[in-house]
């Protein structure tokens, strides 16, 4: 039986944003594409050379069919996917970052992927995976989707894989007294876990890469990315808590969306292939880098390797 290196697991829905530089209330011509934090993690890692599957709901729909041969076209396994007959598809709407920071509209609400439950695992392959990759915007969606969310963690031990969860906080999905305490009790127990400084501020007042290690001291590795600053990785492997950190990259950002789905897929391919904590930090940043040089979600083309990149005057952000 084939083995799946990677399950990732999550929302993606169809994306619609100007063809050119301008807001969504003048303009005439969009361009429609998909996005979803998970599938862009299992897309970089497909590319990287991964066998990766992606695992979700999607309405059967014009949409649902964009994303699914969208993302089959890239390397990713889309055979977990169910196609629901009475729910639609999600769909958000860009509005560019025209000097004011980029907006998103969602329109996700009663959505396929918000129908995730725990008897979809039971349709998964999970005992043929060493690792499955999710997010804290799943039980954002839905009591369902909470519920699977648990239940992958719950498994995990059982069915011999690992879990990396990034803590992908959404304040427009639910607000932070209910999202603190239930993404805290999640992240604790994975064995990858990633989040934003920012993010730790507003879920659980932290001010430091410091703060968050003492708030979250479970996982294996904790990941604490400080936007344009750097990345820290603690790593508690028996010996001991080590430290890691790694400064961002300095480059033109062009868009931020997509550059910390972009880092978590850099960092997870460098883990996964044995990198030292400093290499795959590096290798996250630069794959967040690549990203930041474009409008779209996912930028193909990266390599297996970090890249060169020129210094420009705004920093990369791979928060």
């Amino acid at each position: 039986m084939t083995t799946i290196d990677v399950i990732c697991v999550g929302e993606t829905m169809g994306v619609v944003t100007p063809a050119h530089a301008e807001p969504i209330k003048t303009a005439e011509e969009c361009l429609l594409g998909y996005g979803g934090a998970e599938s862009n993690v299992a897309a970089h890692l497909a590319e990287f050379g991964y066998r990766v599957a992606w695992a979700s709901r999607l309405g059967r729909d014009a949409f649902g069919e964009r994303i699914i041969e969208g993302l089959a076209a890239r390397g990713v396994d889309v055979s977990l996917v169910i196609r629901d007959e009475t729910a639609p598809t999600g769909v958000y709407f860009k509005d560019p970052d025209l000097g004011h920071g980029a907006r998103t509209l969602y329109y996700r609400s009663g959505s396929a992927a918000s129908r995730m439950s725990p008897r979809d695992f039971d349709t998964w392959p999970a005992g043929r995976t060493r690792w499955v990759h999710t997010s804290g915007i799943n039980p954002a969606l839905s009591d369902t989707a909470g519920a699977l969310t648990s239940h992958i963690l719950t498994q995990a031990k059982d069915m011999g894989y690992k879990v990396s969860f990034d803590v992908n906080y959404r304040p427009a999905l639910w607000p932070v007294d209910v999202a603190g305490p239930r993404l805290q009790t999640l992240a604790e127990q994975a064995t990858v876990v990633l989040v934003g400084l920012d993010e730790a501020e507003t879920l659980w007042g932290c001010t430091s890469a410091a703060d968050v290690a003492a708030m979250l001291p479970g996982p294996r590795h904790l990941v604490v990315k400080d936007s344009s600053v750097e990345a820290v990785e603690f790593i508690r492997d028996g010996q001991g808590e080590r430290t890691a950190r790694v400064p961002a990259r300095n480059v033109e950002v062009i868009e931020p969306v997509g550059a910390g789905d972009a880092f978590a897929a850099g960092y997870l391919a460098g883990l996964l292939r044995g990198d030292t904590p400093e290499d795959r930090l590096a290798l996250g940043h630069s794959f967040a880098a690549w990203t930041l040089g474009t409008r779209s979600d996912f930028r193909p083309g990266h390599g297996n390797q970090p890249r060169t990149y020129a210094s420009r005057t705004a920093l990369a952000s791979s928060g």
